[in-house]
């Protein structure tokens, strides 16, 4: 239809610009078009007939002067203008997907030899220099369409094309050809590589095989939980799912550790092509490296039983986390929460308890130095905890130092740090000012006398449900229910309201005072805050038969929540846990010293440990631009689970050392995301100035890439003035312009 109406395909109209190719300027065409149209104006206002009043002798002017124009216009010479390769001087590479996906029972690999050898290529051959590549997880030169055989285990499509660019750097290209389903499993086309194609103003023409989903299949797209955690944690993990066929079917998913099954759940599919994401929660289980498998159980008539399982790399460390327990007087609450976390290995609860004006108490200490002098009043001495737990005691307890101590302690350091209601804390103890206020993730009441030894129901919020800080019952339903079970609370204490940032994640029931904040949660810059509006949870523990553990899971779960993600003074991290058939890692690294401010003079190295116990040393260097960071490179020389145990030292200091896990997968890719994904060809093509295309639309690919500003072109100008639809217009005009006249009565 665009050839019918325009004279040219509408790809040319895209790629062009529009000109006047006439010598006459373009002032000469306006000022005649308006002189035009002021004579029309006055012809038909002196010769009017009775039957032209109102907007009639307007709109007659309006047919009238749009001809006249349009008749103007063609006596310019209106164009297009267009880059054109010049044939037979510029290189045409055609990339081919070669991959495992492409074999597939609706024989892509057979449609991509057939296109390669139709017309349209052959047209294409006799235009341009045709250089074909075959396509996996790289690129390499293709004899001939027979050599296709769809056995390659990954599809890395950035990585083909920035070969192609490369190798052709010296070249002059006119454009890629990419034959595809688009399965890409290398995370999709890098900044790096759009960029290189930009500036060469290479277009990538991609033809799409495939159809865009699948009849009927189950898969899991995305499987996410931390990738370090404390032994016998609870862990929560977000499984993504997507399928199609199996609209409201239950299926089951499952964890395992090897042959250990950790948890079960069962879960609804959503609708068709519907993106979900399931939670579960399994235990971590004892130190070492876990190879986490997550399943969803195939369901009959699946087409691809392969993409229901993916598996990750989890480092459990038994390393014991100390926490600063701070609290200004004795009390039932801080006997009891020494006592439920005394058996955890994970955790040492150094105690720090205010028996008298000028008498410290202390408990859980290394040696007999640690706190002598009462709360640390250097910063490398508090940063040595991994959380702080603040009772009560008043705010002006702390000299200025400690206070600003005591926020760099989660500002810089990341630590985590919980406030506890009691008669001197929160408000009644002057918390309300900095910056304790700005630590705090509730926004305290502007008054005192807000401590109530009266009881209070907990109960979850929404929340909460979700949380795994409240986690009583494995079972979301049951915990709710669990803690609506719970004795009420010895006393409570009234924290305002949650700050925007926070989360609530319990309140509790007060006779005659509704609901009111129990927990809140917050990030603070590098760390975290929580608040508990209580000193009376320990009633929990009293009031239940000895069997019970919900007061030793709440605080032993608390206590995890804070030092869990606070950092050490090394802290290592890799941008991809999983490898994709190609080795290559990078590793990163982040070196405090003892006060937590970046270092620049580390020496920092990785040891790394092999699935067969082999080990290697790796030395990492310092970034450039930030300062703290070091890098370095590394490749996994096959399948298997990795273990990169990273140490700093800074002259005779050892600075510390974080482990760091990954996992090389081969041909494990390719059973995912089997049907076509249009949306990365379509973007991809229209980035880079090119097309996406079916491969029954071909026939016109040679036309349209010889329009390209990329290689070697000329400029060529297209004639407009004989279009058909400049013809279509005239006509249309006089022939509206005759038909209102003679309607009106003017011929």
């Amino acid at each position: 239809m665009s050839e019918f109406l325009f004279k040219y395909p509408w790809a040319l109209f895209s790629k062009g610009s529009f000109v006047l190719d006439s010598h006459w300027p373009v002032w000469l065409l306006v000022s005649l078009i308006a002189a035009g149209a002021g004579a029309l104006a006055w012809f038909i206002l002196s010769r009017a007939r009775p039957g032209m009043r109102g907007l009639r002798p307007a709109i007659l002017w309006l047919f009238d002067s749009s001809l006249l124009a349009l008749l103007l216009f063609l006596l310019w010479d209106p164009a297009i203008s267009v880059a054109t390769l010049r044939q037979q001087e510029n290189i045409v590479a055609v990339v081919v997907d070669d991959s495992r996906s492409m074999g597939q029972a609706d024989d892509r690999v057979g449609q991509e030899r057939r296109l390669l050898e139709s017309p349209a290529f052959k047209a294409l051959g006799k235009k341009f220099q045709v250089r074909m590549y075959r396509m996996g997880a790289s690129a390499e030169p293709l004899g001939n369409a027979a050599d296709l055989k769809a056995r390659d285990g990954a599809t890395h499509i950035a990585a083909a094309l920035e070969q192609v660019v490369r190798q052709t750097a010296t070249l002059p290209v006119g454009g890629i050809v990419l034959l595809s389903d688009g399965a890409d499993n290398s995370g999709g086309i890098d900044l790096d590589t759009m960029n290189e194609l930009r500036r060469r103003r290479i277009p990538v023409h991609a033809i799409g095989f495939g159809p865009e989903h699948p009849s009927q299949d189950v898969e899991l797209t995305d499987l996410q939980f931390p990738a370090s955690t404390l032994a016998n944690s609870r862990v929560r993990a977000l499984v993504g799912l997507r399928q199609f066929g199996f609209a409201g079917r239950q299926v089951k998913l499952t964890v395992r550790d090897g042959e250990t099954t950790l948890a079960t759940r069962e879960v609804a599919l959503a609708g068709d092509g519907a993106d979900q994401s399931e939670p579960i929660v399994f235990n971590a289980g004892a130190e070492g490296v876990r190879n986490v498998e997550i399943a969803v159980q195939p369901l009959g008539g699946e087409q691809n039983a392969a993409n229901n399982k993916l598996t990750r790399v989890m480092y459990v460390d038994a390393a014991p986390r100390r926490v600063l327990f701070v609290e200004g007087e004795p009390r039932w609450e801080y006997k009891f929460i020494r006592r439920a976390v005394e058996d955890d290995k994970t955790l040492q609860l150094v105690s720090m308890l205010r028996t008298t004006e000028n008498k410290i108490y202390r408990q859980g200490v290394a040696n007999a130095d640690e706190l002598k002098d009462g709360f640390p009043s250097r910063v490398e001495d508090l940063f040595e905890y991994k959380a702080l737990i603040i009772g009560s005691v008043e705010a002006g307890w702390f000299t200025t130092t400690q206070a600003e101590m005591i926020r760099q302690f989660v500002d810089r350091r990341g630590g985590g740090l919980l406030f506890l209601g009691g008669r001197w804390a929160l408000a009644d103890g002057g918390y309300d000012r900095p910056p304790f206020n700005d630590l705090l993730p509730v926004n305290l009441p502007p008054k005192h006398g807000t401590f109530f030894r009266d009881p209070a129901y907990p109960q979850l919020t929404p929340a909460g449900r979700d949380s795994l800080l409240c986690r009583i019952d494995d079972d979301p339903d049951h915990n709710m229910q669990r803690w609506k079970a719970l004795p009420y609370l010895a006393n409570y204490q009234e924290i305002g309201q949650t700050k925007p940032g926070a989360t609530l994640l319990a309140q509790m029931q007060v006779d005659g005072r509704g609901t009111l904040p129990l927990l809140a949660t917050e990030n603070y810059g590098r760390g975290r805050t929580a608040v508990f509006a209580t000193a009376g949870s320990w009633r929990w523990q009293m009031l239940q038969p000895l069997a019970d553990m919900s007061h030793e899971i709440f605080w032993r779960q608390m206590l995890r929540w804070l030092v869990t993600e606070t950092p050490s003074r090394v802290t290592a991290s890799t941008p991809h846990a999983v490898l994709y058939d190609d080795g290559a890692v990078k590793l990163r690294a982040e070196v405090r010293d003892t006060t937590y401010l970046p270092t620049s003079d580390a020496q920092v190295s990785a040891r790394i440990i092999a699935p067969d116990g082999h080990e290697e040393t790796v030395d990492l260097r310092p970034d450039a631009i930030q300062t703290g960071v070091y890098t370095g490179e590394w490749n996994a020389p096959k399948p298997g689970s990795y273990i990169a145990d990273i140490t700093a030292r800074r002259g005779q200091q050892d600075l510390g050392k974080d482990v760091v896990t990954f996992r090389r997968e081969d041909g494990v890719a390719e059973n995912f995301h089997l049907y076509q994904n249009r949306d990365l060809l379509e973007k991809l093509a229209a980035d880079t100035g090119g097309k996406y295309w079916k491969p029954a639309e071909v026939s016109r690919l040679p036309e349209d890439i010889a329009w390209s500003e990329a290689g070697i072109s000329v400029r060529e100008t297209h004639d407009l003035w004989d279009a058909p639809i400049m013809f279509l217009l005239a006509l249309a005009l006089r022939s509206g312009g005759w038909l209102l006249r003679r309607r009106w009565g003017a011929v």
